[in-house]
């Protein structure tokens, strides 16, 4: 099948200097306008050509579907998944109150089948793409895992016949449930407005309907977490376990809510009881088999 080629256009709203694509070539399905925040898009950070060994993720920032935690859940996160070898792309998805599901998934699904059409311009395994989200960037990551669509082989647009399903999904202090009595309600909000349909809380709560397909979860959640109630992580790990997925769940007794990497920055103190679990989940990573040479 002939993949497409990358878009050199610049992009609105891209940040100076980094490679950003453009899910898609025009206006996105059900944009309201043309402006930055209309124009959902993928900012790429590849790996040192040394280290490059074929995997991929797509990082999802937090940010209650509200706005975009770009630094600390998006530039950091690709900066250390680089370090590993992996190409990291941070999507930049459009937002609620503007935008409701399903335009926020849309774009999830846009961007897994972006990064696996252009698998072989990047010299990516298209078997090895994951994705990585915080907080409500987790549910969309989350929402993936639970629910993915095959492509289309008849598609006009060759991306389209691309599958969605994440290979792997790594979540970082996640939302999971939309239901009560403990979905996090700003995102709810931003996501579904004031009144949702009880059918599509349901449906978008994925600790509900996790099953064998599912793929591998790595899960970090502070039970002290302040924001997000642990419960949403716990609820998803026992799911998993339950059906027999592979799951890593590092529950820490103490801890806020979006601390990224936890690292110790410039004016803000870091969270060294956290601080660890960048290098789990690379062991965890190496234990999938995602952090290897790609194969021929």
């Amino acid at each position: 099948m002939a993949r497409p080629s990358g878009n050199p256009l610049p992009i609105p709203g891209c940040p100076v200097a980094l490679d950003c694509k453009p899910l898609w070539p025009e206006a996105a399905p059900g944009a309201l306008g043309n402006a930055p925040a209309d124009r959902p898009f993928l900012t790429m950070y590849p790996p040192d050509s040394a280290k490059a060994n074929g995997t991929a993720v797509i990082i999802c920032p937090g940010g209650a579907y509200g706005i975009l935690a770009r630094k600390k859940e998006g530039v950091e996160p690709a900066r250390w998944l680089a370090s590993l070898g992996v190409r990291a792309f941070q999507l930049d998805y459009r937002l609620g109150p503007a935008y409701r599901y399903p335009v926020e998934t849309g774009d999830a699904r846009r961007a897994m089948r972006w990064v696996r059409a252009h698998a072989d311009l990047y010299h990516l395994d298209g078997k090895r793409v994951g994705m990585l989200g915080f907080s409500a960037g987790g549910h969309l990551a989350a929402t993936l895992a639970t629910h993915p669509l095959a492509g289309d082989p008849q598609a006009a647009d060759p991306i389209d016949r691309f599958p969605d399903r994440p290979d792997f999904q790594i979540l970082i202090y996640p939302v999971i449930s939309m239901a009560a009595p403990y979905a996090h309600r700003a995102s709810r909000a931003n996501l579904l407005g004031p009144d949702p349909d009880p059918a599509l809380l349901d449906f978008l709560s994925a600790e509900r309907h996790v099953s064998a397909r599912t793929p591998p979860a790595f899960i970090v959640h502070a039970e002290s977490d302040p924001v997000v109630d642990f419960t949403n992580s716990r609820a998803y790990a026992d799911a998993l376990r339950k059906a027999g997925v592979t799951v890593e769940f590092l529950a820490f007794a103490q801890g806020t809510h979006a601390f990224g990497l936890a690292a110790e920055r410039t004016g803000e103190p870091g969270q060294p009881q956290l601080a660890g679990w960048p290098s789990r989940c690379g062991i965890w990573l190496q234990g999938l088999g995602m952090l290897g040479p790609k194969a021929p």
